[in-house]
């Protein structure tokens, strides 16, 4: 959170050319990526990463349009092939993972997408979220009343990791006491999204794409037999109303909610926290009441978003600040740079929860806006002023560090005391 923190050491800018040769995982850089991405902004805002070996966009305008822009897509199999790309083939070993990454809704284009994103959207309007808030401080609650008081502990397992992962397990209808394997699963596939992954990485996601598939598909079986007002239910119910969805695809579907209403907001609770002890502010002043509440965790999205880069694909032909893009040809969407943009929030590295402004880019934009935006919003603004009122004397115990796993920017751990 320091703005004051140095530039990666290996950061080379070539502005005239629109050039950055910039490791993901500096560690100058995963600690603190907005020296670097206010850097590249000032010299080159669209530029070409090569590291990643495609174009960025780093300004708020730029992000948001492209989030927009329906040339730009995620899936590009309604409009060619990887072999007329000239793109390999995926590994093999792969495959069991991309099959089930392949069908979810965030990796497909209408009509795919419209059919698939209809049949889950009912759970995750505002008004269906609000319902949820009382189990939301329920579990904020019983979670405060087991943190130690003597002790240092680490509050991502203790506090920002349950809570999501209960919610959303109640959603879907699977038993909350299953989490900590819930979590292991996300977390080995989530891996997949790493720069520089390994094999070993690959090795790991496929098994637990693998394990979750067969975990899914059980539930499923069960709630065939006795169906609930859950998200499972909710997508059987689809399928046999004329939705047609396939069983691969309510389990494709069903993994990507359990996964995504989770991760991101594990990291928004710990960065957050971490971002208002950083700012000098008082916390129990900045949450003191709803309206207070909804502000500060809106500028804590902003200041501090766990996702850094999202990728859009050209659909077809199509020309972006100067650029030619050829279809297939990806764009990186930087948030994190475009969460910082002074030319839409001055002095951005600041917290002011009163700012004036644009919305921030943190839950996407276009037809991929995160469709669990307004659950996560609800877990922050309920959980943070229950967890500063509750342990008024909560400390940082020790620095907290970011973990190198660009591009989703996270806490390794939040080592705090309550005494």
């Amino acid at each position: 959170m320091d703005s004051a923190a140095a530039l990666p050491a290996l950061l080379r800018i070539d502005a005239a050319a629109r050039r950055v040769r910039l490791d993901p995982r500096d560690p100058a850089f995963v600690q603190n990526p907005y020296r670097a991405y206010a850097a590249i902004r000032a010299a080159c805002p669209f530029f070409f990463w090569e590291d990643y070996g495609h174009w960025c966009a780093t300004t708020h305008a730029a992000v948001g349009a492209l989030f927009r822009d329906r040339r730009f897509g995620r899936d590009l199999k309604h409009v060619t092939t990887r072999a007329a790309l000239g793109w390999p083939e995926r590994p093999a070993h792969t495959k069991p993972f991309y099959d089930v990454e392949d069908r979810s809704m965030l990796e497909n284009e209408p009509p795919v997408h419209t059919r698939l994103r209809t049949a889950v959207n009912r759970a995750f309007v505002s008004r269906a979220v609000e319902r949820l808030r009382p189990r939301v401080a329920a579990l904020a609650h019983a979670l405060i009343d087991r943190v130690p008081t003597d002790a240092p502990f680490d509050l991502l397992p203790a506090f920002a990791e349950p809570i999501p992962v209960t919610v959303i397990a109640e959603m879907l209808g699977v038993p909350t006491n299953h989490a900590p394997q819930l979590l292991d699963w996300s977390h080995r596939m989530v891996a997949m999204y790493q720069f520089g992954r390994t094999r070993a990485v690959e090795d790991a996601a496929v098994a637990a794409t693998e394990a979750f598939g067969a975990y899914v598909a059980d539930a499923l079986a069960q709630r065939r037999r006795q169906p609930g007002d859950d998200i499972l239910s909710l997508l059987l119910a689809a399928g046999q109303d004329g939705a047609r969805l396939s069983e691969d695809e309510i389990v494709s579907n069903a993994i990507l909610l359990l996964n995504a209403g989770h991760e991101a907001t594990v990291h928004a609770i710990g960065n957050g926290v971490a971002a208002l002890w950083a700012s000098k502010t008082d916390p129990a002043e900045a949450l003191a009441t709803p309206e207070r509440a909804t502000a500060t965790v809106e500028e804590l999205l902003r200041l501090a978003p766990p996702l850094h880069m999202f990728t859009r694909h050209a659909l077809e032909p199509i020309e972006h600040d100067g650029v030619s893009f050829r279809i297939g040809d990806a764009v990186g969407l930087l948030i994190g740079a475009a969460n910082h943009d002074p030319a839409v929030y001055p002095a951005p590295a600041r917290f002011l929860p009163d700012r004036v402004g644009p919305p921030h880019v943190g839950f996407g934009g276009g037809i991929h806006f995160c469709i669990g935006a307004p659950l996560a919003r609800l877990e922050l603004q309920v959980a943070l002023p229950i967890l500063f009122a509750r342990l008024p004397r909560l400390r940082l115990a020790e620095a907290p560090r970011f973990a190198d796993r660009y591009h989703f920017h996270g806490l390794e751990a939040l080592r705090v005391t309550a005494a």
